[in-house]
């Protein structure tokens, strides 16, 4: 007998419930606030002290119902948040109110929304695409950023919890040879130079 087929993964409201809202979780959740914040704060000094000025414009890739956007703008108010999602429950519930626009990870082989920004974000999506659709959309999202990104993706060395449908189990070396590809500069803690300041670094500012 064939093993029975999983459902198809769906980013609806019970979804975001479950893993951004849910109050046993608390601040373990995966948009716990206090977590979110320190998030946020890194990849907000990471750019500035690269770009050497304050940070202006930010590109949200995946971005599920915005919640980057408050915590950014609590940062930085005068910055312009724009994000992409293919959940159609965060874009018709959020989109208007929070710049959210509708589009999936490999429709940036083609879409170009705005100019290059001074911080991409593209946080816990990376690990549940399949290959063809990442090796789509990355060269997108190397042209998009013109400053850093913040690229939260896990791998099979990691001990995951939480979210586990869907979880691609590749090897670190899967996305570090794809992103360097792509003109990336590894810099730690999921954040890495765009291929726009990858020559202004000194040499102990990246790894070896």
């Amino acid at each position: 007998m064939p093993p029975p087929t999983s459902r198809p993964k769906a980013y609806d409201a019970a979804y975001f419930q479950r893993w951004y809202r849910d109050p046993a979780l608390k601040d373990a959740a995966i948009g716990g606030p206090a977590r979110l914040a320190r998030k946020v704060a890194l990849a907000v000094a990471t750019a500035e002290y690269h770009l050497e000025r304050p940070l202006r414009t930010v590109l949200d890739v995946g971005c599920g119902e915005g919640a980057w956007r408050a915590p950014l703008l609590k940062l930085r108010p005068k910055l312009a948040y724009l994000g992409f999602d293919a959940s159609e429950y965060a874009i018709g519930r959020y989109g208007a109110r929070r710049n959210l626009h509708l589009a999936r990870f490999g429709d940036f082989a083609l879409l170009r929304p705005c100019p290059p920004v001074d911080l991409l974000v593209c946080s816990d999506v990376m690990h549940y695409l399949d290959a063809r659709e990442l090796d789509r959309g990355l060269p997108g999202l190397a042209e998009l950023c013109g400053g850093v990104a913040f690229l939260e993706t896990f791998t099979r060395e990691d001990g995951i919890e939480g979210d586990t449908h869907g979880f691609q189990r590749r090897p670190a070396r899967f996305y570090r040879e794809r992103l360097a590809a792509h003109g990336f500069t590894a810099l730690g803690s999921h954040l890495w130079l765009g291929p726009a300041l990858a020559d202004g670094t000194a040499a102990l500012e990246v790894p070896a």
